[in-house]
């Protein structure tokens, strides 16, 4: 042990610490400052940031031993507080800089010391500085972070006020469309917004740590588990293992289609008989420390019988495979597109034909923030678990069999959470922790280090598509033939409903008369297939939107003249034989071309390098908000002595529920005349919130916020009185009338069918398109994305700020879909830059956003959702810019440096 005295945010502390322990242990766990945060745990993510003498320092790998006594150490406890914010923190309120907060108080502390020692940094001092320092976001795009900071700058040296920063509403208060500041921002930028590792060192004493032991291969059957040794260790409480859990041991898939040759109970809790993936948990150790419980861990011993691992779809459909779940085929789900003619003949007799295979991989979902949940017991023998859901309603569906525990009894609750980007639309920790705390009866808390977060949870599903199109000579589409099969891991939750996206987006956004098309789902080996933002529509619409640059080069078209010939106009029809909720594709195509033109301009000049070469690429995206057929959502409020009260289960991950659902109640009360601070949000809580459906698929500001909207009009009736004045709610209570109000709404559509993928799946879509401007460096095969550019449709804006949020960070999503990331070799892909996460320096800081707000009939007041359309075919933009820039046509994701220079070699 060592004695340190450090004076901390000015105060001067002597602490008695572990010499090996990190400065953020230290402070996380001694000191209960929470405000830092630990992400990757390997100084690769920033989050953790923390000044020390003047220097900008990543706690999480800083030992204490090497910390010199009487340090200077500022925390983002050090920075401001809530009453006296340091414009760094103004400023990242008002740029919508935090939207899942996590990353916040690393940047912004990282950031307080670049405008120490630089009063007015330029736009690239503040990205280098990021750069230099590994400060990491997944969920804001990067730009909006620097323009807080230049704009934090400006207040310091006092050229601006934050009064004329401030957003400012209309006279009449409404904030629907604005760029009012979402409620949880202030606690964000301060480190005051506790997340589930914050809540974990509130919990109390006798909380049993848990941690996992997980399968180091693929594939594999379990002859034994030795836990003899694990349980003799120092402070073990119990070992788990299959045979404990009282329950069925398997989380159901819910099948969605009858067709499905599965039963949707492929994927166990703990397993017993098999490994079917890498990472699998075979058993918890459940301890007084985290250090206790891992080095338990080590000493489980699991006797296996190596099975062949199929770790990609063709590898499981050969004829020698082996069922990975005996009695259930590796292909388990097919479904087909047949619209119009047949489609063979239509091609025969083309003027043009193009064929190309694609390959969209196993994006990882990356978020800064690991997965962490807890679980106990309550006084009314009710189990409660915390964790990072995105459906907390789902999944108490999906998991109560498996724990062995009634539904009524199972409480879940959605922590304050990070970014998810979908991997938590299905549950991972959850039936863990609840296994736990019903084996042992005790509470138990269980934090993924980044190598379980990479190695345990979901991934996209890959795809395999072959795509071919027939065409007039002057460019029109007359036909389209699909084959697809989609890599969706060892489990086939979500897996069916997922393949159905091709039906529904390969060649989405045009009028394609005729189509035939056959798609399958298959077990593998590799990750098991998770939800990810824009869910089937990146694999699909990257070999529609590439595969039409194809087209466009042979009829000897510019691209943007054939996408413009052939997009929705009225009467034209979706994939799935359906017409769309409005036709806006060419007001966007329209707002796109004079930037087109620009780019082709800027693409003509030379580089300043001589060994890169220009290009420019587009591309177009559609998504539906929703997911298929009658979807539908319930919220309800209260009026209450000081306002009206929302209760709804519109779960958070950084995409802004809060903001959607104050915005949008604001919206639908507007007529009582209610201000913003009287509407308080109860939310993602079972025991109180309804069943408002998973925040997924862009879903929750369409059918939440039109149950939001119902519910709101409801309390608008019950509160009237005869002369249309409204009642106080001493009124209400005086009369003895309800104070209380429901609302729900569902959405007016169907599910397509498996036999011809037709149908009307989506009451509301949202498209948009892409333009990027990229140079290539032919000696070493890099691609640089100088400008990206999006005009986007997606109804009317709730919140300006959100809505921005969301379209930067999909675009960058898209751009390390294109370019970097992964998650296909186990070993180099297993941490945040082996996977290829961009930095700030990996995007451009040059981001144009256009709006064009049409009209949605069935969204409220108007709006679509937004969160999935950023990420549906941006990288199908990059790729076809960098086959304009240097002749090498990328179709298998990501194009690394290796495989673009592999092209240009290959061409001579």
């Amino acid at each position: 042990m060592l004695k340190k005295n450090l004076i901390i945010n000015g105060s001067s502390q002597v602490l008695i610490v572990d010499g090996e322990a990190t400065l953020a242990n230290v402070l996380r766990g001694q000191l209960h400052m929470t405000g830092t945060k630990i992400g990757c745990g390997k100084a690769q993510c920033g989050a953790c940031s923390v000044i020390v003498d003047g220097k900008v320092i990543r706690s999480c790998v800083t030992k204490m031993k090497r910390i010199p006594d009487h340090a200077e150490i500022t925390t983002i406890e050090g920075v401001g507080t809530k009453e006296h914010l340091h414009p760094l923190q103004l400023s990242w309120m008002i740029h919508g800089a935090a939207q899942c907060g996590f990353c916040s108080p690393g940047f912004i502390v990282s950031a307080k010391q670049l405008l120490e020692e630089n009063t007015n940094p330029s736009r690239e001092d503040v990205r280098d500085w990021f750069q230099k320092h590994r400060n990491a976001c997944r969920c804001t795009g990067y730009k909006p972070l620097v323009d807080a900071v230049m704009d934090a700058a400006r207040l310091m040296r006092g050229e601006v006020t934050t009064e004329e920063l401030w957003c400012k509403l209309p006279e009449d208060g409404r904030i629907w469309g604005s760029n009012y500041i979402r409620p949880s921002a202030l606690a964000k930028v301060t480190g005051t917004w506790d997340f589930g590792a914050d809540a974990g060192h509130k919990l109390p004493c006798g909380t049993l740590q848990l941690k996992l032991v997980q399968a180091k291969v693929s594939h594999a059957n379990i002859l034994s588990i030795d836990t003899s040794e694990a349980e003799k260790m120092p402070g073990v409480y119990r070992v788990i293992t299959a045979k404990d859990v009282v329950g069925k041991n398997k989380i159901t898939g819910l099948i969605t289609f009858p067709t499905n040759k599965g039963d949707g109970w492929d994927r166990p809790i703990l397993c017993d008989k098999k490994v079917f993936q890498f990472g699998d948990a075979i058993a918890i150790v459940a301890a007084d420390t985290a250090e206790h419980a891992q080095a338990a861990v080590e000493k489980v011993k699991v006797d296996l019988e190596l099975l062949p691992e199929y770790m990609s779809a063709p590898a499981a459909m050969a004829d020698d495979a082996i069922e990975i779940h005996p009695g259930t085929p590796n292909i388990y789900f097919e479904t087909k597109v047949v619209k119009g003619e047949d489609t063979a003949p239509l091609l025969e007799k083309a003027d043009v034909v193009v064929e190309d295979d694609f390959y969209v991989g196993r994006q990882p979902h990356m978020p800064i923030e690991p997965d962490v949940g807890y679980a106990f017991f309550d006084e009314d023998g009710k189990l409660i678990i915390h964790s990072k859901s995105i459906g907390i309603h789902l999944h108490q569906a999906m998991i109560c069999a498996g724990i062995g525990i009634e539904s009524e009894k199972l409480i879940l609750v959605q922590n304050n959470a990070g970014g998810t980007f979908g991997y938590k639309f299905s549950p991972t920790i959850e039936a863990l922790l609840g296994v736990a705390a019903v084996a042992t009866g005790k509470p138990v808390y269980l934090e993924f280090d980044y190598y379980q977060q990479m190695t345990y949870t979901g991934k996209r599903s890959p795809f395999f598509i072959n795509l071919k199109y027939g065409a007039t000579k002057e460019g029109k589409l007359i036909a389209m033939e699909s084959d697809w099969s989609v890599d969706h891991g060892p489990y086939s939750e979500f897996g069916d409903l997922l393949t159905i996206r091709g039906s529904q987006f390969i060649g989405s956004g045009y009028n394609i008369p005729n189509i035939r098309g056959f798609g399958r789902t298959v077990c593998t080996n590799h990750a098991w297939g998770s939800a990810f933002r824009g869910y089937g529509s990146p694999q699909s619409l990257f070999s529609s939107e590439v595969l039409l640059d194809e087209l466009a080069e042979k009829l000897g078209m510019d691209p943007f003249d054939l996408r413009y010939k052939n997009v929705y106009r009225p009467g034209d029809t979706t994939p799935t034989g359906c017409e769309p909720d409005v036709y806006c594709l060419v007001e966007i195509m329209d707002k796109l071309k004079p930037k087109y033109d620009q780019a082709k301009e800027w693409a003509k000049q030379p580089p300043a390098e001589p060994n890169k070469k220009r290009g420019i690429g587009i591309s177009i995206g559609v998504y539906g908000s929703g997911l298929d057929g009658a979807d539908s959502a319930a919220v309800n409020v209260e009026l209450t002595a000081t306002g009206v009260t929302v209760y709804t289960s519109w779960e958070d991950h950084g995409q802004g529920a809060d903001m959607g659902s104050l915005a949008t109640a604001h919206e639908a009360l507007r007529p009582l005349g209610i201000k913003p601070e009287n509407i308080k949000l109860v939310m993602n809580d079972m025991e109180r919130t309804p069943n408002s459906g998973p925040a997924g698929g862009s879903r929750s500001q369409v059918l939440v916020g039109n149950a939001t909207r119902v519910a709101c009009e409801a309390l608008l009736q019950g509160i009237k009185k005869e002369d249309g004045t409204f009642r106080t709610y001493e009124e209400m209570i005086a009369e003895n009338l309800p104070v209380f109000f429901q609302g729900a709404w569902t959405a007016p559509a169907s599910e397509c069918n498996v036999e011809t993928g037709q149908g009307n799946p989506f009451a509301v879509y949202m498209y948009g398109a892409f333009l990027s401007q990229v140079e290539v460096d032919i000696t070493t095969g890099k691609t640089n994305v100088v400008k990206m550019t999006m005009v986007a449709d997606v109804g009317k804006i709730a919140n300006k700020l959100v809505v921005d949020g969301q379209l930067y960070g999909g675009l960058v999503q898209g751009l390390g879909l294109a370019l970097s990331e992964d998650f296909e070799d186990l070993k180099k892909h297993s941490d945040l830059i082996g996977a290829g996460l961009p930095f700030i320096k990996d995007v451009p800081d040059d981001i144009e956003l256009l709006y064009v707000e049409t009209y949605r009939p069935n969204g409220p007041f108007g709006a679509a959702g937004s969160g999935e359309l950023p990420l549906t075919s941006p990288h199908a933009s990059i790729i076809n810019a960098i086959y304009n820039a240097c002749g090498v046509r990328v179709t298998h994701l990501p194009a690394r440096p290796e495989k673009v220079l592999a092209g240009l070699q290959a061409k001579g």
